[in-house]
C-alpha cells in the first residue's frame, strides 16, 4: 500500500507552482480584485483608443470571426461575438443571482425585500429623469436608461474595500438593490431596445426552453447538457430581434435552485462511492473496475450543491476576470479625437449620464428610501443606519458594464455613444470615489459587536 507523501517530500518546483496556485485563487475570491481588474482594463481601454495606435485598438474589434459547419458559415465581428456572444454568459450569472436571490435571498421574503425593491426603482426613475431634464431632443432622449442601472460586481467591490467594519445588512441592501436593478435593466432593454420583433424567432426560443425543461425534468444535472439548448435559445432571440444576451438571463432563471432528486442523498453517495473506491484500490485489481465507483464519486460531488449555486461558483472567476474586463477592453476605449464635445448634444449627453448616475441615483434610493420610512410604509434593516443608506446610494452610482452596454443599444450616432460612454466612465468614477470617502466616514460612525 503506498504511503502518503508529506508536503516536504515533493519537489521544489511543485511546492511553488501549488504555493502560486493557492495565491491566484485567494485573489479571485477577493470582491475588490475583480473591480480592480475591471478598472484597470478600462483604462488600459482609454489610454489604448487615444494613443498613437488608436488604429490598431479600434481595427482588432472589427476582426472577422466566423464559425462554420460544412457550407454554413457565419461571420461576425470579434466586437460582435464579445457584446452578444460572451455577454450573455454574464447575463447567464446575473440570472442565477436573480434565481437565489427569490428562492432563499433577500428578495425570499416580500416585507424584507420591499425597500430594497422601491430603492432601486427610485434608483431607476430619478436619474432617468435628470438624464431627460437635461437632453429634450428625440435623438438624445434615446439615452435615457443608460444611467439607470447598477454595476454588481464594481459596487460590491468597492464596498468590499472599505473593510469589515461595515455591517453585513449593508452589503445585503446593496446587493439586493443590484440585482432589482438588474431585472429592471433586463426588462428596460427587452420593452425598449429591442427592434421590431421578428416572432418565428419565438418559436425556435421555446423550443430551446423545451429542451431545458425536459433536461430538467428526466434529471439531467450535467450543466454541459444544457450548452446546446441554451444556443437554441440565444439563436432564436437573434432571430426574433430583441438582444440575444437575454437568453443568459432566461437559463439562469431557470436553472434549479434545489439539488436534482436522487435514490440515495448525495451525502450517503459520496461515502458509498469513497468506500468502494478505497476496497478497490486495495485489492490491487482491474483497475477498470474502479470506473463505476469513480463515476458515483463524481456525481455525488455533483449534486451536493444545488445546480444554481454550482454553476454560478463556476463561472464567475470567468465573468469577473475574464468576460468583464475583455467587454470593458471592448467598449471603454471612447476616442477623443472621433468625439466633438464642442457640439451642444455629446455635451448634454455627457453631462446628463455622468450627473444622473453621480447624483440621481443617490438622491433616488436615499429619497424613496427616506419617504417610505417616514410614512411607515418600511422599516431600515437591523444594522443599517441611514449613513448606510446614503452609502448604498451613492455605490448604486456606479453603473459601468450594465451602462455601457445599454450604451450601445441606445445610440448610433457614434458621437453621441461616444459621449453616453465617457460620462458613464465619468460617473461611475464620481460615484465610486464619493462612495469611498463616504463609506470612510461612515465606517468611523459604526459600533463594533
Amino acid at each position: 500500500m503506498p504511503h502518503p507523501v508529506s508536503g516536504r517530500d515533493l519537489p521544489r518546483a511543485q511546492r511553488l507552482a501549488e504555493r502560486a496556485f493557492a495565491t491566484v485563487e485567494r485573489f479571485l475570491h477577493i470582491e475588490a480584485a475583480s473591480g480592480i481588474v475591471l478598472l484597470f482594463a478600462a483604462a488600459v481601454a482609454l489610454i489604448w483608443a487615444n494613443s498613437p495606435f488608436a488604429h490598431s485598438y479600434h481595427a482588432l474589434w472589427h476582426v472577422p470571426v466566423s464559425i462554420g459547419i460544412g457550407s454554413f458559415v457565419y461571420a461576425q465581428s470579434l466586437h460582435f461575438w464579445i457584446n452578444d456572444a460572451l455577454m450573455t454568459v454574464f447575463f447567464l450569472v446575473v440570472g442565477m443571482e436573480i434565481r437565489r436571490e427569490v428562492h432563499e435571498g433577500a428578495l425570499s421574503d416580500l416585507r424584507q425585500a420591499s425597500l430594497p425593491i422601491m430603492a432601486a426603482m427610485g434608483g431607476v426613475a430619478v436619474p432617468a429623469l435628470v438624464y431627460l431634464a437635461l437632453n429634450v431632443e428625440p435623438a438624445r432622449q434615446h439615452g435615457w436608461a443608460v444611467p439607470t442601472a447598477t454595476d454588481i460586481a464594481f459596487a460590491v467591490g468597492v464596498l468590499a474595500l472599505l473593510g469589515r467594519g461595515i455591517p453585513g445588512n449593508v452589503r445585503v441592501f446593496l446587493l439586493a438593490l443590484a440585482i432589482i436593478d438588474d431585472i429592471i435593466a433586463v426588462l428596460i432593454i427587452a420593452l425598449f431596445y429591442s427592434g421590431g420583433l421578428d416572432y418565428h424567432g419565438f418559436i425556435i426560443a421555446a423550443l430551446g426552453i423545451l429542451i431545458v425543461l425536459g433536461l430538467q425534468r428526466i434529471g439531467i444535472g450535467s450543466a454541459h447538457a444544457y450548452i446546446l439548448p441554451g444556443a437554441v435559445i440565444w439563436i432564436g432571440l437573434l432571430m426574433t430581434g430583441a438582444h440575444p444576451t437575454l437568453a443568459g438571463v432566461v437559463l439562469g432563471m431557470m436553472t434549479p435552485a434545489v439539488p436534482m432528486r436522487t435514490r440515495e442523498h448525495p451525502l450517503d453517495l459520496l461515502a458509498r462511492a469513497a468506500e468502494k473506491l478505497r476496497r478497490q484500490k486495495e485489492a490491487a485489481g482491474d483497475a477498470s473496475r474502479l470506473a463505476a465507483p469513480l463515476r458515483q464519486l463524481r456525481t455525488a460531488q455533483r449534486e451536493v450543491l444545488p445546480p444554481v449555486v454550482r454553476v454560478q461558483m463556476a463561472l464567475h472567476p470567468w465573468v469577473a476576470y475574464g468576460i468583464m474586463p475583455v467587454f470593458a477592453l471592448a467598449n471603454a476605449g471612447v476616442s477623443m479625437d472621433g468625439m466633438d464635445l464642442s457640439a451642444a448634444g455629446p455635451q448634454w449627453v455627457l453631462a446628463g449620464v455622468a450627473l444622473a448616475l453621480a447624483a440621481g441615483k443617490p438622491l433616488g434610493v436615499i429619497g424613496v428610501s427616506w419617504i417610505l420610512v417616514r410614512l411607515g410604509l418600511c422599516r431600515l434593516p437591523p444594522g443599517v443606519s441611514w449613513g448606510g443608506i446614503c452609502l448604498i446610494g451613492l455605490l448604486a452610482g456606479i453603473g459601468f458594464t450594465m451602462s455601457i452596454f445599454i450604451a450601445m443599444l441606445a445610440f448610433a450616432d457614434e458621437n453621441l455613444l461616444g459621449a453616453a460612454k465617457l460620462g458613464v466612465l465619468v460617473g461611475s468614477l464620481a460615484a465610486a470615489v464619493l462612495g469611498l470617502a463616504w463609506g470612510v466616514v461612515y465606517r468611523r460612525t459604526v459600533k463594533p459587536d
